[in-house]
């Protein structure tokens, strides 16, 4: 599938998905206010097998939107899929989903990109997105979920929503104090994180770097 666009394609793909980008945004603010459990960045580390597990069931649930076994998740195949399972999301907000989540803007969900689908539909709390969590069977990766967003809330130190790069250096510093690689470990954090490189972390920045640090990555069906 192609993956090339023009100026105009990608003025209207940038601004697509905003009001998703704000309501993932406050939704994170509003789990930062309730504070986290993560007290380091050797913590999260230490989960990373756990949740690579959890992350790795989803698999079924993949093969199960991917209809033509591809290895990819296209925008009809995600509509035809809440049809048949009767989950009542307006295309408008399908298209939302799919567009922030198609990272590399090819028209097509990969394992990693369907995760972080996961992931925000999870974290969506409106009652569309409450439906799709039970008929799709995201409860049983509830705990995994909780993680990921448990991690993001303790990167993010001003709880505004976004990780930037001091609150990335400040997160490593209270893992290994005084240890002096630790800024530059922090700053190649950060840039794995900061896909668009405008100097802030979204959620969905954060879910697309964690996938890769666990090893799951855009060829996962490939390299099996």
């Amino acid at each position: 599938m192609g993956g090339v666009f023009g100026r105009h394609d990608s003025i209207k793909r940038s601004s697509h998905g905003l009001k998703l980008e704000s309501r993932m945004v406050e939704s994170m603010r509003q789990r930062a206010a309730h504070g986290t459990s993560v007290k380091s960045f050797n913590t999260i580390i230490m989960k990373f097998p756990k949740i690579d597990e959890g992350l790795r069931n989803c698999k079924a649930i993949f093969e199960q939107f991917d209809e033509d076994s591809n290895g990819e998740i296209d925008k009809e195949e995600l509509k035809h899929c809440f049809q048949k399972l009767e989950i009542s999301f307006a295309e408008e907000e399908i298209s939302d989903l799919f567009e922030a989540c198609d990272i590399n803007e090819d028209m097509g969900m990969k394992f990693n990109e369907f995760i972080v689908f996961l992931c925000l539909v999870y974290l969506l709390n409106e009652p569309a997105a409450s439906e799709a969590k039970t008929k799709m069977g995201l409860g049983n990766l509830e705990s995994t979920f909780e993680t990921l967003v448990d991690a993001f809330v303790f990167l993010d130190k001003n709880k505004d929503g976004y990780v930037s790069k001091d609150e990335m250096i400040q997160a490593i510093n209270e893992s290994i104090p005084g240890e002096r690689s630790s800024g530059r470990i922090a700053m190649k954090r950060f840039e794995e994180m900061d896909w668009d490189k405008n100097g802030m972390v979204t959620f969905k920045e954060f879910l697309f770097a964690f996938t890769r640090w666990v090893g799951i990555g855009e060829n996962e069906d490939e390299d099996e």
